[in-house]
């Protein structure tokens, strides 16, 4: 898998992919992240890519040629399954859409900032657009390094064990169960007997019934409940 991020700020995202699962990810050559510096499209000598908006107003807005040019020459070079814009008003990421991203081969994720982007930019290049949470950040890229954990995550042999994903929380529509590891009793603080029976149904059904209660109590729309 390819993700090519374009953004006005490239180190904000050198952390997230230079660690842990994504960068194992990377040096098995499962995936791929490139951040693409929207500066080097800039058509002035300052490289300035935002401008004021029209019709006046507060704050600033990603100007639509520098984008333009910068998923022009992407798009030259390879197919992409989806051009992502991260967008507070976009449509609000979940596991299921985590999973259908992670089937797809080349991805373009665009970085939001200032007020956001040209709406031509969104009208004539974007396919897909993605909010995380119903807030605002300063700019996209946090967004952006939140969608790529949870597909990359998800590819084959990236996982030491490729069924844990699985068992994730909202997998099947409800939040995971609880977890425990040694000591079994710490301070009296005792784990569920059922745990270490040894007994795979009867755990497999303790995990199942924990996982509802949970999801009833905790996120309740999830099972259609409280809408």
């Amino acid at each position: 898998m390819r993700i090519d991020i374009i953004t006005v700020h490239p180190p904000l995202l050198e952390s997230p992919f230079s660690h842990s699962i994504l960068k194992r990810a990377k040096e098995k050559g499962l995936a791929e992240v490139n951040l693409i510096n929207l500066r080097d499209y800039a058509v002035n000598k300052h490289k300035n890519v935002d401008d004021y908006a029209f019709g006046g107003g507060a704050g600033m807005v990603m100007m639509v040629e520098p984008i333009a040019l910068c998923i022009e020459d992407l798009k030259s070079k390879r197919t992409y399954d989806e051009v992502i814009y991260m967008s507070p008003d976009g449509e609000l990421f979940d596991q299921p859409m985590a999973n259908k991203l992670s089937l797809t081969k080349n991805l373009i994720i665009l970085c939001g900032h200032y007020k956001g982007v040209d709406e031509r930019v969104r009208e004539h290049f974007i396919t897909k657009e993605i909010s995380i949470g119903n807030y605002v950040l300063s700019g996209g890229e946090l967004a952006a390094a939140v969608v790529s954990d949870a597909i990359i995550r998800l590819l084959p042999g990236v996982l030491n064990d490729e069924t844990s994903a699985l068992s994730d929380s909202f997998q099947d529509n409800m939040v995971a169960p609880p977890v425990y590891s040694r000591p079994a009793d710490f301070r009296g603080w005792k784990i569920p007997d059922v745990l270490l029976s040894g007994h795979e149904a009867n755990i497999n059904q303790w995990r199942y019934d924990q996982s509802l209660k949970r999801t009833k109590e905790r996120r309740p729309r999830l099972l259609g409940e409280g809408e």
